[in-house]
């Protein structure tokens, strides 16, 4: 066995309260090496005859990587105190591992608390909680200047005939906030229940990510009453909204900046910025990228904190919006965001907070900053063999699996799940105009567990490379789009929602990778109830025998694209590029 690839770190994803009762605990070892793992757990103040009073239950190996297995268990401890270890076995030996390491199972390891983890109390309050409504949430991310002209009298003067040509990067062509009020009914029927806009603050860009005042409306966009008409009709549809919230930088043009520009070490906003020296030039400050337009806020100032808060708690208060998206998150320092976090929920507790972060997260979502991150790191490895055909089928498997041990389960389960965004390549572009590819890989993301988000336009095929392609005119000529796509859309939504549950918490289950045929089939399994999917990528067609699952007989089974009831002994043949999703309920 080898010993340096065990690994187990407490007060992090591998030991954590998952509802303030119940602990979650994982253990990592290379992979294959190991035949049984045993957690021994109790209340380290229990002893009976004079020796402490463990338990034992065995762990399951939840799931694999290239180079590791994940082992998993769940306790309840009656008192909400823990300590534990780890008893790891293969053919040759059995050892203890825990606090100190490796150490033979003997009894003064097993007897001595010494040698054992500890989780000294389950606090509720140090659990890492999020809005329940997050969870069945299907959102579409909207690009407000270029998904509806509702009004023609708000649009700029430069405005561009709609959809007359490619964007630009200073094009404008004049979508607004009523534009996307006319367009309700369309989003309802099409069946997602969160909107999230990106910013709608005055600015002079199109996209208004170089903020000049948070507290209005850009008047291309409309007011604050048409804003609030949006709100109050959205929510009487049963629909959130997420507004974008640009704190890690504003806009040149801004009252503050200006007031810095012109008085320099005499302005009263001079510590509101990283400024390096005075007069202010274009190389002496901190800047989002190498933006000039967007100088970096100084967020560690009480001064910029306040006004940020207010502005945050402002739209909640006066607007009563859902949720904030938090843009280029990872700059921010983190004892802003957790003191942002506690004045935001203290106002709404069940506001969803989200963060623009590319990476690995982890720092940000142990439960005091936010609930959840734009999820590119998940769902590129499905990007990467779907579309760009990079990595074999077990390599996507093995790099989800990895991302999903790195995280809380209460976590992943209200993550911002998307294939693309106002910042990538569109989805068809990105899949080489292949629409069956996007279907599969879009049928893919959503039977992942989180919240999954579709870009404007994704649903009738709008392509776009690159920004500022991919921020195309929402098509909205019937004959111009493709209606087979949005009517796999509504299906896909409507299979989502019907099957939230089962996807939201169901254990992911592998049962083929196939690297040279190019086949995939797993399973998410909850309460009984069980989703197989099959996804076909390879040149042949599959076969799929329900016999070969082993399934009871006594489980009814049915196609859940098409709602057909099959019988056991059926073949079904997956042809390239499709898929097929299987329903079994508990048996009769």
């Amino acid at each position: 066995m080898e010993y340096a690839a065990i690994h187990h770190q407490p007060f992090s994803a591998d030991a954590y309260s998952y509802d303030g009762r119940t602990v979650h605990i994982k253990i990592r070892t290379k992979k294959g090496d190991a035949d049984q793992i045993r957690l021994v757990w109790g209340d380290p103040y229990e002893y009976s005859g004079g020796r402490w009073s463990a338990a034992e239950q065995p762990m399951r190996k939840t799931a694999a990587t290239q180079n590791h297995d994940y082992w998993f268990a769940e306790v309840s401890p009656p008192f909400r105190r823990l300590q534990y270890a780890f008893i790891v076995s293969d053919q040759h030996e059995n050892i203890f591992f825990g606090a100190s390491g490796v150490c033979p199972v003997n009894k003064k390891t097993l007897e001595t608390i010494h040698y054992y983890f500890k989780l000294p109390f389950v606090h509720e309050a140090d659990t890492f909680q999020a809005p329940e409504w997050a969870k069945s949430t299907v959102w579409y991310q909207i690009f407000p200047e270029r998904f509806a002209n509702g009004r023609e009298d708000l649009s700029p003067e430069a405005a561009l005939p709609w959809g007359s040509k490619d964007p630009d990067v200073n094009d404008f062509f004049g979508g607004d906030l009523q534009g996307i009020i006319d367009k309700l009914d369309y989003l309802e029927e099409l069946g997602v229940n969160g909107i999230y806009l990106t910013p709608i603050f005055s600015s002079p860009s199109n996209h208004k990510y170089d903020t000049l005042d948070y507290y209005s409306i850009d008047p291309h966009f409309g007011d604050r009453e048409l804003f609030r008409t949006l709100v109050s009709r959205l929510h009487e549809r049963g629909m959130k909204i997420m507004l974008d919230a640009v704190f890690n930088h504003i806009g040149s043009a801004s009252p503050q900046w200006q007031d810095v520009v012109k008085h320099g070490a005499r302005s009263r906003y001079k510590d509101w910025f990283h400024i390096h020296s005075f007069p202010v030039k274009e190389d002496n400050y901190d800047r989002f990228a190498f933006t000039p337009d967007m100088p970096k806020l100084n967020t560690a100032n009480p001064e910029v904190q306040r006004y940020l808060f207010e502005i945050a708690l402002y739209w909640i208060r006066e607007f009563d919006i859902d949720g904030w998206r938090l843009d280029v998150a990872n700059e921010v320092d983190h004892a802003f965001w957790k003191a942002f976090r506690q004045a935001v929920t203290a106002e709404k507790p069940d506001l969803y907070i989200l963060g623009e972060i590319w990476h690995s997260s982890e720092p940000w979502l142990r439960g005091d900053e936010f609930h959840a991150v734009m999820n590119y790191p998940f769902t590129e490895p499905m990007i990467a063999y779907f579309a760009d055909r990079e990595i074999s089928a077990s390599s996507m498997a093995y790099r989800l699996n990895a991302h999903l041990m790195n995280g809380m389960r209460q976590a992943n389960e209200v993550m911002f799940n998307l294939l693309d965004s106002h910042d990538t390549e569109r989805l068809l572009t990105r899949c080489g105009n292949d629409e069956k590819t996007a279907r599969a890989l879009l049928a893919f993301m959503f039977a992942q567990t989180g919240a999954p988000c579709i870009y404007y336009g994704t649903e009738i095929g709008l392509d776009g490379g690159r920004d500022p392609l991919c921020r195309k005119c929402m098509v909205w000529e019937k004959e111009k789009q493709n209606r087979e796509m949005l009517s796999f859309m509504k299906r896909l939504i409507t299979l989502r929602k019907k099957e939230n549950a089962l996807l939201t918490y169901g254990s992911l289950e592998w049962h083929l990778l196939d690297d040279q045929n190019d086949c995939i089939s797993f399973s998410r399994v909850f309460n009984g109830r069980q989703l197989i999917f099959y996804f076909n990528q390879g040149n042949l067609a599959w076969d799929v025998r329900l016999q070969d699952f082993n399934m009871e007989r006594s489980r009814k089974v049915y196609d859940a694209w098409t709602d057909q009831i099959l019988q056991h002994d059926a073949a079904i043949a997956v042809q390239p590029g499709e898929f097929l999703i299987l329903s079994a309920d508990a048996p009769v």
